[in-house]
Protein backbone atom coordinates (compact mmCIF):
# COMPACT_ATOMS: atom_id res chain seq x y z
CA UNK A 1 0.00 0.00 0.00
CA UNK A 2 1.24 3.24 -0.46
CA UNK A 3 3.13 5.75 1.62
CA UNK A 4 1.77 7.85 3.96
CA UNK A 5 3.51 10.74 2.54
CA UNK A 6 0.96 12.32 2.02
CA UNK A 7 -0.81 12.47 5.42
CA UNK A 8 2.75 13.21 7.27
CA UNK A 9 2.72 15.95 4.69
CA UNK A 10 -0.33 17.72 4.83
CA UNK A 11 -0.47 17.42 8.24
CA UNK A 12 2.81 18.92 9.33
CA UNK A 13 1.55 22.13 7.06
CA UNK A 14 -0.83 22.28 9.81
CA UNK A 15 0.31 21.05 11.85
CA UNK A 16 -1.66 9.87 16.47
CA UNK A 17 -9.05 -4.93 35.06
CA UNK A 18 -10.68 -4.98 38.23
CA UNK A 19 -11.88 -7.85 40.29
CA UNK A 20 -15.61 -7.03 38.82
CA UNK A 21 -17.00 -9.24 36.64
CA UNK A 22 -16.41 -8.59 33.06
CA UNK A 23 -18.84 -6.03 31.45
CA UNK A 24 -20.18 -6.90 28.29
CA UNK A 25 -18.81 -5.75 25.20
CA UNK A 26 -20.22 -3.28 23.08
CA UNK A 27 -20.30 -4.26 19.14
CA UNK A 28 -21.50 -2.75 16.48
CA UNK A 29 -21.05 -3.81 13.16
CA UNK A 30 -18.82 -1.17 10.51
CA UNK A 31 -20.04 -0.32 7.10
CA UNK A 32 -17.06 -1.54 5.74
CA UNK A 33 -16.40 -4.40 5.71
CA UNK A 34 -20.39 -5.29 7.03
CA UNK A 35 -19.06 -9.41 7.26
CA UNK A 36 -16.21 -8.36 10.11
CA UNK A 37 -17.87 -8.28 13.68
CA UNK A 38 -15.47 -4.93 14.80
CA UNK A 39 -15.83 -4.03 18.19
CA UNK A 40 -15.86 -0.47 19.46
CA UNK A 41 -14.80 0.33 22.99
CA UNK A 42 -17.02 2.59 25.28
CA UNK A 43 -15.58 5.39 25.67
CA UNK A 44 -11.98 4.91 26.97
CA UNK A 45 -13.10 1.41 28.64
CA UNK A 46 -11.34 -0.96 26.74
CA UNK A 47 -10.41 -3.45 29.27
CA UNK A 48 -13.80 -5.11 29.28
CA UNK A 49 -12.87 -6.41 25.42
CA UNK A 50 -9.37 -7.42 26.58
CA UNK A 51 -10.99 -9.47 29.54
CA UNK A 52 -13.22 -11.46 26.98
CA UNK A 53 -10.68 -11.80 24.65
CA UNK A 54 -9.03 -13.53 27.65
CA UNK A 55 -11.27 -15.71 28.64
CA UNK A 56 -11.88 -16.97 25.08
CA UNK A 57 -8.20 -17.61 24.67
CA UNK A 58 -8.10 -14.87 21.54
CA UNK A 59 -5.69 -12.51 20.52
CA UNK A 60 -6.80 -9.01 19.84
CA UNK A 61 -6.27 -7.29 16.55
CA UNK A 62 -6.52 -3.41 17.21
CA UNK A 63 -7.19 -0.88 13.59
CA UNK A 64 -6.26 2.44 14.88
CA UNK A 65 -7.19 4.89 11.88
CA UNK A 66 -9.24 7.99 11.09
CA UNK A 67 -12.70 8.32 8.46
CA UNK A 68 -10.38 11.07 6.36
CA UNK A 69 -6.54 9.19 6.33
CA UNK A 70 -6.00 7.92 2.59
CA UNK A 71 -3.64 5.22 4.14
CA UNK A 72 -6.54 4.27 6.11
CA UNK A 73 -8.98 3.82 3.30
CA UNK A 74 -6.53 1.84 1.69
CA UNK A 75 -6.47 -0.87 4.19
CA UNK A 76 -10.16 -0.90 3.68
CA UNK A 77 -10.41 -1.17 0.64
CA UNK A 78 -7.69 -3.72 -0.01
CA UNK A 79 -7.34 -5.57 2.79
CA UNK A 80 -10.38 -5.41 5.36
CA UNK A 81 -12.73 -6.63 2.53
CA UNK A 82 -10.70 -9.60 1.51
CA UNK A 83 -12.72 -12.78 2.05
CA UNK A 84 -9.83 -14.70 3.83
CA UNK A 85 -9.27 -11.69 6.34
CA UNK A 86 -13.11 -11.80 7.18
CA UNK A 87 -12.87 -15.15 7.57
CA UNK A 88 -9.59 -15.07 9.42
CA UNK A 89 -11.19 -12.28 11.97
CA UNK A 90 -12.88 -15.01 13.62
CA UNK A 91 -9.44 -16.16 14.87
CA UNK A 92 -9.00 -12.91 17.08
CA UNK A 93 -11.53 -9.87 18.11
CA UNK A 94 -11.45 -7.78 15.96
CA UNK A 95 -11.11 -3.78 17.27
CA UNK A 96 -11.88 -0.63 15.71
CA UNK A 97 -10.84 3.16 17.73
CA UNK A 98 -11.35 6.01 15.24
CA UNK A 99 -9.49 8.56 16.48
CA UNK A 100 -12.48 11.11 16.65
CA UNK A 101 -14.36 8.75 18.68
CA UNK A 102 -14.72 9.44 22.74
CA UNK A 103 -11.90 7.96 24.60
CA UNK A 104 -9.87 7.04 21.90
CA UNK A 105 -6.81 10.18 21.91
CA UNK A 106 -6.61 8.50 25.89
CA UNK A 107 -6.60 5.31 24.67
CA UNK A 108 -3.93 5.78 21.76
CA UNK A 109 -1.38 7.28 24.77
CA UNK A 110 -2.13 4.82 26.80
CA UNK A 111 -1.25 1.74 23.57
CA UNK A 112 1.28 3.97 22.22
CA UNK A 113 0.02 4.47 18.97
CA UNK A 114 0.39 8.09 16.77
CA UNK A 115 0.23 7.80 13.09
CA UNK A 116 -3.25 6.64 10.96
CA UNK A 117 -3.08 3.97 10.12
CA UNK A 118 -1.22 1.43 13.47
CA UNK A 119 -2.21 -2.13 13.68
CA UNK A 120 -1.60 -3.94 16.58
CA UNK A 121 -1.66 -7.13 17.38
CA UNK A 122 -2.74 -8.63 21.24
CA UNK A 123 -1.57 -12.11 22.79
CA UNK A 124 -4.95 -13.38 24.78
CA UNK A 125 -3.31 -12.21 27.72
CA UNK A 126 -3.29 -8.79 26.43
CA UNK A 127 0.56 -8.49 25.58
CA UNK A 128 1.68 -6.80 22.79
CA UNK A 129 2.59 -9.25 20.29
CA UNK A 130 3.64 -7.11 16.98
CA UNK A 131 3.20 -4.17 15.33
CA UNK A 132 1.42 -4.91 11.58
CA UNK A 133 3.04 -3.03 8.46
CA UNK A 134 -0.06 -0.68 6.61
CA UNK A 135 1.96 -0.40 3.28
CA UNK A 136 2.68 -3.72 2.08
CA UNK A 137 0.74 -5.52 -0.77
CA UNK A 138 -2.57 -7.15 0.61
CA UNK A 139 -1.33 -10.26 0.27
CA UNK A 140 2.35 -9.99 2.19
CA UNK A 141 -0.42 -8.62 4.69
CA UNK A 142 -2.35 -11.49 5.07
CA UNK A 143 1.28 -13.53 5.19
CA UNK A 144 2.19 -11.44 8.47
CA UNK A 145 -0.67 -11.57 10.34
CA UNK A 146 -1.27 -15.33 9.81
CA UNK A 147 2.76 -15.21 11.03
CA UNK A 148 1.40 -13.23 14.18
CA UNK A 149 -1.37 -15.37 15.28
CA UNK A 150 0.62 -19.03 14.61
CA UNK A 151 3.72 -16.98 16.46
CA UNK A 152 4.27 -17.80 20.22
CA UNK A 153 7.49 -15.03 20.87
CA UNK A 154 6.45 -11.01 20.58
CA UNK A 155 8.69 -9.02 18.27
CA UNK A 156 9.93 -7.55 21.57
CA UNK A 157 10.90 -11.14 22.75
CA UNK A 158 12.74 -11.92 19.31
CA UNK A 159 14.37 -8.61 19.45
CA UNK A 160 15.59 -9.19 22.87
CA UNK A 161 16.97 -12.85 22.40
CA UNK A 162 18.53 -11.61 18.67
CA UNK A 163 20.73 -9.09 19.92
CA UNK A 164 21.59 -11.08 23.41
CA UNK A 165 22.84 -13.99 21.04
CA UNK A 166 20.60 -16.27 20.48
CA UNK A 167 20.02 -15.23 17.00
CA UNK A 168 20.27 -18.75 16.03
CA UNK A 169 17.50 -19.89 18.47
CA UNK A 170 14.85 -18.04 16.54
CA UNK A 171 13.01 -19.65 13.98
CA UNK A 172 12.41 -18.29 10.05
CA UNK A 173 8.91 -17.30 11.13
CA UNK A 174 10.14 -15.10 14.23
CA UNK A 175 12.94 -13.72 11.95
CA UNK A 176 10.17 -12.20 8.85
CA UNK A 177 8.14 -11.19 11.48
CA UNK A 178 10.88 -8.30 12.28
CA UNK A 179 11.31 -8.09 8.99
CA UNK A 180 8.03 -6.85 8.33
CA UNK A 181 7.52 -5.31 11.99
CA UNK A 182 6.27 -2.07 11.63
CA UNK A 183 9.30 -0.08 12.45
CA UNK A 184 7.66 3.24 11.29
CA UNK A 185 5.39 3.23 14.04
CA UNK A 186 7.00 1.32 16.89
CA UNK A 187 6.83 4.35 19.70
CA UNK A 188 9.89 3.22 21.23
CA UNK A 189 8.02 -0.27 21.74
CA UNK A 190 10.66 -2.40 20.95
CA UNK A 191 13.91 -0.19 21.03
CA UNK A 192 14.33 3.43 21.19
CA UNK A 193 14.25 5.80 18.49
CA UNK A 194 17.86 6.62 18.38
CA UNK A 195 18.81 2.99 18.57
CA UNK A 196 16.48 2.05 15.48
CA UNK A 197 18.91 2.00 12.55
CA UNK A 198 21.37 0.50 14.59
CA UNK A 199 18.90 -2.45 15.68
CA UNK A 200 17.97 -3.02 12.51
CA UNK A 201 21.56 -2.83 10.94
CA UNK A 202 22.24 -5.97 13.67
CA UNK A 203 19.47 -7.53 13.09
CA UNK A 204 20.44 -7.80 9.17
CA UNK A 205 23.35 -9.16 10.19
CA UNK A 206 22.29 -11.83 12.26
CA UNK A 207 19.69 -13.10 9.97
CA UNK A 208 20.87 -16.23 8.54
CA UNK A 209 21.63 -15.58 4.64
CA UNK A 210 19.92 -19.00 3.72
CA UNK A 211 16.38 -16.59 4.87
CA UNK A 212 17.48 -14.58 1.27
CA UNK A 213 14.25 -12.29 1.37
CA UNK A 214 13.96 -11.66 5.19
CA UNK A 215 17.80 -10.95 5.48
CA UNK A 216 17.23 -8.15 2.48
CA UNK A 217 14.18 -6.46 3.64
CA UNK A 218 15.91 -5.96 7.12
CA UNK A 219 19.11 -4.58 5.31
CA UNK A 220 17.01 -2.32 2.92
CA UNK A 221 14.46 -0.87 6.58
CA UNK A 222 18.56 -0.20 7.88
CA UNK A 223 19.29 1.96 5.31
CA UNK A 224 15.59 4.22 5.50
CA UNK A 225 15.93 4.28 9.44
CA UNK A 226 19.35 5.68 9.21
CA UNK A 227 18.57 8.30 6.55
CA UNK A 228 15.12 8.79 8.43
CA UNK A 229 16.97 9.19 11.92
CA UNK A 230 19.85 11.27 10.30
CA UNK A 231 22.37 8.15 11.67
CA UNK A 232 25.15 7.09 10.70
CA UNK A 233 24.71 4.59 8.35
CA UNK A 234 27.40 1.71 8.82
CA UNK A 235 29.59 -0.10 6.49
CA UNK A 236 27.98 2.10 3.19
CA UNK A 237 29.99 0.20 0.72
CA UNK A 238 28.55 -3.16 1.47
CA UNK A 239 24.86 -1.81 1.56
CA UNK A 240 25.38 -0.36 -1.79
CA UNK A 241 26.52 -3.42 -2.70
CA UNK A 242 23.33 -5.17 -1.31
CA UNK A 243 21.05 -2.50 -2.44
CA UNK A 244 22.45 -3.13 -6.41
CA UNK A 245 21.99 -7.19 -5.54
CA UNK A 246 18.91 -6.73 -4.22
CA UNK A 247 17.91 -5.04 -7.79
CA UNK A 248 19.40 -7.33 -9.75
CA UNK A 249 17.33 -10.20 -8.86
CA UNK A 250 13.78 -9.88 -9.71
CA UNK A 251 12.62 -12.28 -7.20
CA UNK A 252 13.62 -9.76 -4.10
CA UNK A 253 12.78 -7.04 -6.28
CA UNK A 254 9.17 -8.09 -6.08
CA UNK A 255 9.17 -9.10 -1.83
CA UNK A 256 10.61 -6.10 -1.51
CA UNK A 257 8.23 -3.90 -3.76
CA UNK A 258 7.07 -1.56 -0.96
CA UNK A 259 10.44 -0.52 0.84
CA UNK A 260 12.46 0.21 -2.01
CA UNK A 261 9.17 2.30 -4.12
CA UNK A 262 7.96 4.27 -0.94
CA UNK A 263 11.30 4.74 0.09
CA UNK A 264 13.45 4.90 -2.75
CA UNK A 265 14.35 8.66 -2.66
CA UNK A 266 15.63 8.37 0.77
CA UNK A 267 17.55 5.05 -0.09
CA UNK A 268 19.67 6.68 -2.99
CA UNK A 269 21.04 9.81 -1.61
CA UNK A 270 21.69 8.13 1.47
CA UNK A 271 23.86 5.36 -0.47
CA UNK A 272 25.62 7.57 -3.32
CA UNK A 273 26.62 11.61 -3.61
CA UNK A 274 25.17 13.67 -6.65
CA UNK A 275 26.73 13.49 -9.39
CA UNK A 276 28.39 10.43 -8.45
CA UNK A 277 28.71 6.94 -11.12
CA UNK A 278 27.18 5.39 -7.79
CA UNK A 279 24.16 7.91 -8.01
CA UNK A 280 23.82 7.66 -11.74
CA UNK A 281 23.82 3.54 -11.60
CA UNK A 282 21.23 3.65 -8.38
CA UNK A 283 18.99 6.16 -10.44
CA UNK A 284 19.02 3.79 -13.92
CA UNK A 285 18.35 0.78 -11.89
CA UNK A 286 15.55 2.28 -9.49
CA UNK A 287 13.79 3.99 -12.60
CA UNK A 288 14.04 0.69 -14.55
CA UNK A 289 12.46 -0.90 -11.64
CA UNK A 290 9.75 1.93 -10.78
CA UNK A 291 8.15 1.98 -14.68
CA UNK A 292 8.23 -1.94 -14.30
CA UNK A 293 5.76 -1.61 -11.23
CA UNK A 294 4.01 1.45 -12.45
CA UNK A 295 2.17 -0.73 -15.05
CA UNK A 296 1.67 -3.81 -13.01
CA UNK A 297 -1.65 -4.63 -13.02
CA UNK A 298 -0.83 -7.07 -9.93
CA UNK A 299 -0.55 -3.86 -7.78
CA UNK A 300 -3.17 -2.12 -6.01
CA UNK A 301 -3.64 1.28 -7.96
CA UNK A 302 -2.14 3.47 -4.74
CA UNK A 303 1.07 0.96 -5.15
CA UNK A 304 1.10 2.01 -8.95
CA UNK A 305 1.10 5.57 -8.57
CA UNK A 306 3.59 5.03 -5.71
CA UNK A 307 5.71 3.64 -8.52
CA UNK A 308 5.45 7.00 -10.53
CA UNK A 309 5.73 9.16 -7.20
CA UNK A 310 9.08 8.13 -6.21
CA UNK A 311 9.89 8.78 -10.12
CA UNK A 312 9.03 12.06 -9.88
CA UNK A 313 11.13 12.56 -6.37
CA UNK A 314 14.33 10.92 -7.69
CA UNK A 315 13.83 12.93 -10.64
CA UNK A 316 14.24 16.59 -8.22
CA UNK A 317 16.73 14.87 -5.81
CA UNK A 318 19.63 16.96 -7.65
CA UNK A 319 17.17 19.96 -7.55
CA UNK A 320 17.27 22.39 -4.78
CA UNK A 321 13.75 23.45 -3.31
CA UNK A 322 13.69 26.71 -5.30
CA UNK A 323 14.25 25.36 -8.71
CA UNK A 324 10.56 25.13 -10.15
CA UNK A 325 12.17 23.77 -14.12
CA UNK A 326 9.44 21.66 -15.30
CA UNK A 327 10.74 18.00 -15.45
CA UNK A 328 11.21 16.15 -18.76
CA UNK A 329 8.52 15.81 -20.67
CA UNK A 330 8.24 12.23 -21.55
CA UNK A 331 8.01 12.16 -17.52
CA UNK A 332 5.30 14.28 -17.35
CA UNK A 333 3.61 12.45 -19.64
CA UNK A 334 3.98 9.76 -17.90
CA UNK A 335 2.35 11.51 -14.60
CA UNK A 336 -0.32 12.56 -16.04
CA UNK A 337 -1.18 9.04 -17.61
CA UNK A 338 -0.91 7.34 -14.05
CA UNK A 339 -3.09 10.25 -12.82
CA UNK A 340 -5.69 9.05 -15.59
CA UNK A 341 -5.57 5.84 -14.87
CA UNK A 342 -5.88 5.88 -11.05
CA UNK A 343 -9.23 7.91 -11.54
CA UNK A 344 -10.67 5.36 -13.89
CA UNK A 345 -9.34 2.37 -11.73
CA UNK A 346 -10.35 3.45 -8.34
CA UNK A 347 -14.38 2.85 -8.30
CA UNK A 348 -15.32 2.36 -4.64
CA UNK A 349 -15.47 5.19 -2.11
CA UNK A 350 -12.84 4.10 0.14
CA UNK A 351 -10.64 3.43 -2.66
CA UNK A 352 -11.10 6.80 -3.63
CA UNK A 353 -10.09 8.61 -0.56
CA UNK A 354 -7.01 7.19 -0.74
CA UNK A 355 -5.81 6.99 -4.48
CA UNK A 356 -7.03 10.86 -5.02
CA UNK A 357 -5.26 12.87 -3.01
CA UNK A 358 -2.21 10.65 -3.78
CA UNK A 359 -3.37 11.48 -7.47
CA UNK A 360 -3.24 15.01 -6.39
CA UNK A 361 0.59 15.08 -4.76
CA UNK A 362 1.97 13.38 -7.52
CA UNK A 363 0.38 16.25 -10.17
CA UNK A 364 1.65 19.09 -7.27
CA UNK A 365 5.09 17.44 -7.04
CA UNK A 366 5.41 17.42 -10.71
CA UNK A 367 4.69 20.75 -10.92
CA UNK A 368 1.17 20.26 -12.68
CA UNK A 369 -0.94 22.45 -9.63
CA UNK A 370 -3.58 23.53 -12.27
CA UNK A 371 -4.53 19.77 -12.74
CA UNK A 372 -3.71 18.94 -9.40
CA UNK A 373 -6.65 21.40 -8.38
CA UNK A 374 -8.67 20.67 -11.26
CA UNK A 375 -8.76 16.63 -10.03
CA UNK A 376 -9.55 17.41 -6.42
CA UNK A 377 -12.16 20.37 -7.08
CA UNK A 378 -13.76 17.75 -9.06
CA UNK A 379 -14.09 15.25 -6.77
CA UNK A 380 -15.35 17.16 -3.87
CA UNK A 381 -18.32 16.83 -4.62
CA UNK A 382 -18.46 13.29 -4.13
CA UNK A 383 -15.35 12.31 -1.51
CA UNK A 384 -16.04 10.68 1.64
CA UNK A 385 -14.02 13.50 3.31
CA UNK A 386 -13.63 16.34 1.79
CA UNK A 387 -12.06 18.62 4.20
CA UNK A 388 -8.90 16.32 3.75
CA UNK A 389 -8.65 17.08 0.24
CA UNK A 390 -9.13 20.62 0.94
CA UNK A 391 -5.60 20.42 2.39
CA UNK A 392 -3.97 19.61 -0.30
CA UNK A 393 -5.84 22.51 -2.50
CA UNK A 394 -4.41 24.71 0.57
CA UNK A 395 -0.89 23.12 0.38
CA UNK A 396 -1.14 23.60 -3.37
CA UNK A 397 -1.99 27.33 -3.30
CA UNK A 398 0.77 27.69 -0.83
CA UNK A 399 3.40 26.53 -3.19
CA UNK A 400 2.01 28.75 -6.01
CA UNK A 401 2.88 31.73 -3.64
CA UNK A 402 -1.38 32.35 -2.62
CA UNK A 403 -1.23 32.79 0.47
CA UNK A 404 -4.74 34.36 0.72
CA UNK A 405 -6.09 31.39 -1.12
CA UNK A 406 -3.79 29.06 1.13
CA UNK A 407 -5.75 30.43 4.24
CA UNK A 408 -9.05 30.13 2.57
CA UNK A 409 -9.04 26.64 1.85
CA UNK A 410 -7.63 25.99 5.29
CA UNK A 411 -10.21 27.18 6.72
CA UNK A 412 -12.77 25.59 5.02
CA UNK A 413 -11.44 22.29 6.12
CA UNK A 414 -11.60 23.38 9.60
CA UNK A 415 -15.15 24.33 8.79
CA UNK A 416 -15.75 21.08 7.31
CA UNK A 417 -14.50 18.71 9.20
CA UNK A 418 -15.76 15.91 10.91
CA UNK A 419 -15.26 14.31 14.52
CA UNK A 420 -13.65 16.09 17.74
CA UNK A 421 -10.18 15.32 16.93
CA UNK A 422 -10.12 16.36 13.71
CA UNK A 423 -11.54 19.23 14.14
CA UNK A 424 -9.40 20.21 16.74
CA UNK A 425 -6.36 19.54 14.77
CA UNK A 426 -7.87 20.83 11.86
CA UNK A 427 -8.78 23.79 13.50
CA UNK A 428 -5.12 24.02 15.19
CA UNK A 429 -3.40 23.93 11.94
CA UNK A 430 -5.64 26.96 10.61
CA UNK A 431 -3.89 29.18 13.16
CA UNK A 432 -0.64 28.05 12.81
CA UNK A 433 -1.20 28.76 8.79
CA UNK A 434 -2.53 32.47 9.62
CA UNK A 435 0.52 32.78 11.77
CA UNK A 436 2.77 31.88 9.15
CA UNK A 437 1.05 33.69 6.19
CA UNK A 438 -0.67 36.52 7.64
CA UNK A 439 0.91 37.35 10.88
CA UNK A 440 -0.66 40.84 10.68
CA UNK A 441 -4.10 39.83 10.86
CA UNK A 442 -4.45 39.94 14.58
CA UNK A 443 -8.29 39.59 14.75
CA UNK A 444 -8.27 36.47 12.21
CA UNK A 445 -5.90 34.77 14.19
CA UNK A 446 -7.80 35.53 17.77
CA UNK A 447 -11.11 34.53 15.93
CA UNK A 448 -9.49 31.46 14.79
CA UNK A 449 -7.92 30.75 18.28
CA UNK A 450 -10.84 31.60 20.17
CA UNK A 451 -12.83 29.53 18.08
CA UNK A 452 -10.45 26.27 18.29
CA UNK A 453 -10.75 26.84 22.14
CA UNK A 454 -14.26 27.03 22.33
CA UNK A 455 -14.33 23.84 20.92
CA UNK A 456 -12.66 22.22 23.81
CA UNK A 457 -14.26 19.38 25.81
CA UNK A 458 -13.27 19.72 29.47
CA UNK A 459 -12.80 16.77 29.86
CA UNK A 460 -9.08 14.89 30.46
CA UNK A 461 -9.32 12.89 27.13
CA UNK A 462 -8.93 16.21 25.35
CA UNK A 463 -5.10 16.60 26.48
CA UNK A 464 -4.01 12.92 25.15
CA UNK A 465 -2.14 12.00 22.25
CA UNK A 466 -2.77 14.30 18.42
CA UNK A 467 -5.17 16.38 20.61
CA UNK A 468 -2.24 17.79 22.95
CA UNK A 469 0.62 17.50 20.77
CA UNK A 470 -1.62 19.69 18.35
CA UNK A 471 -2.77 22.64 20.94
CA UNK A 472 0.94 22.63 22.22
CA UNK A 473 2.04 23.58 18.95
CA UNK A 474 -0.51 26.09 18.60
CA UNK A 475 0.63 27.61 22.05
CA UNK A 476 3.96 27.90 21.01
CA UNK A 477 3.11 29.72 17.60
CA UNK A 478 0.91 32.25 19.56
CA UNK A 479 3.89 32.92 22.03
CA UNK A 480 6.14 33.51 18.92
CA UNK A 481 3.80 35.48 16.84
CA UNK A 482 3.46 37.31 20.49
CA UNK A 483 7.45 36.94 21.10
CA UNK A 484 8.06 41.25 21.39
CA UNK A 485 4.59 41.91 23.36
CA UNK A 486 2.86 43.14 20.47
CA UNK A 487 -0.30 40.63 20.60
CA UNK A 488 -0.03 41.12 24.54
CA UNK A 489 -4.33 41.53 24.92
CA UNK A 490 -4.64 38.75 22.26
CA UNK A 491 -2.93 36.41 24.77
CA UNK A 492 -4.37 37.72 27.85
CA UNK A 493 -8.06 37.10 25.94
CA UNK A 494 -7.22 33.71 24.91
CA UNK A 495 -5.63 32.27 28.15
CA UNK A 496 -8.76 33.61 30.04
CA UNK A 497 -10.50 31.77 27.76
CA UNK A 498 -8.44 28.44 28.22
CA UNK A 499 -8.45 28.72 31.85
CA UNK A 500 -12.10 28.30 31.81
CA UNK A 501 -11.67 25.18 30.00
CA UNK A 502 -9.32 24.19 32.98
CA UNK A 503 -10.73 24.88 35.48
CA UNK A 504 -13.74 22.31 34.48
CA UNK A 505 -11.20 19.26 34.77
CA UNK A 506 -9.99 17.59 37.75
CA UNK A 507 -8.04 19.59 40.21
CA UNK A 508 -5.55 16.61 40.25
CA UNK A 509 -5.55 15.12 37.12
CA UNK A 510 -2.63 15.31 35.11
CA UNK A 511 -4.64 16.85 31.76
CA UNK A 512 -5.27 20.06 34.05
CA UNK A 513 -1.47 20.72 34.22
CA UNK A 514 -1.62 20.01 30.37
CA UNK A 515 -4.19 22.17 29.83
CA UNK A 516 -3.01 25.30 32.40
CA UNK A 517 0.21 25.25 30.94
CA UNK A 518 -0.64 25.23 27.68
CA UNK A 519 0.34 28.97 26.33
CA UNK A 520 3.73 28.43 28.37
CA UNK A 521 7.27 27.60 27.00
CA UNK A 522 7.91 23.94 26.29
CA UNK A 523 9.34 21.40 23.43
CA UNK A 524 6.42 20.04 21.56
CA UNK A 525 6.68 16.33 20.19
CA UNK A 526 6.58 15.49 16.73
CA UNK A 527 3.29 15.19 14.67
Amino acid sequence: MNRLFVVTAILTLLLAACSKAPEPVASTALAVPATVAWVKPEGANIDAIFAQAKAANKPVFLYWGAVWCPPCNQIKATVFKRQDFIERSKLFVPVYLDGDTQGAQKLGARFKVRGYPTMILFKPDGSELTRLPGEVEASQYMEVLGLGLAGSSSAKESVTAALAGSAATLSPEAWRLLAFYSWDQDEAQLVAQKERAATLHKLAQLCPPAQRETASRLALKAIVAAAQDKATLPDKPAALERVQQILADAALLRSNFDVLVNYGSEIVPALSQPGSSERSSLLASFNTMLDKFAQDASLSTSDRLSAVSTKVALAKLSRSKTDKTALEAGLLTQVRAAVVAADKAATSTYERQAVIPNAADLLSEAGLLDESDALLKAELPKALSPYYHMLVLAANARERGDKLGSLDWTEQAWNGAKGSATRLQWGVGYVNRLIELAPQDAQRIEKAASGVLAELDAVPETFYERNRRGLEKMGNSLRAWNSKGQHAPVLRKLTAQLNAVCAKLPPQDETRVACTGLFQARPVAKA
